[in-house]
């Protein structure tokens, strides 16, 4: 059975931080692009940053210079560092792995994230 399990989700004021964590199994997930998505309530699901079995990055301009996406492979883990986070990013984050040439998508349960005081 594939799984991407979420993890790291909580609590955390605004200018602070938070690593979320997406541990996979079932598959490994080496050539697979991988990225976190997330979605706030009344909005759809948006990407906001992603990672290619090379390594390249992308990010949504709102998280840009503030959240990172690593991988390590070795561990079938993909990981977002969230710094200076702001109210607006309180959503649920979810997981998300993608292997295009077998049309393969998997998304994780999802994590929640709530900034506030």
């Amino acid at each position: 059975q594939v799984q991407l399990v979420e993890s790291g989700g909580g609590l955390v004021q605004p200018g602070g931080s938070l690593r979320l964590s997406c541990a996979g199994s079932g598959r490994i997930f080496t050539r697979y692009y991988m990225g976190w998505y997330r979605q706030a309530p009344g909005n759809q699901r948006e990407l906001v940053a992603g990672i290619t079995n090379l390594g390249s990055t992308n990010y949504a301009d709102s998280v840009k210079g503030r959240f990172t996406i690593s991988r390590d492979n070795a561990k079938n883990t993909v990981y977002l560092q969230m710094n200076t986070v702001e109210p607006e990013d309180t959503a649920v984050y979810y997981c998300h792995a993608k292997f295009a040439p077998l049309n393969e998508v998997y998304w994780g349960q999802g994590t929640q994230v709530t900034v506030s005081l």
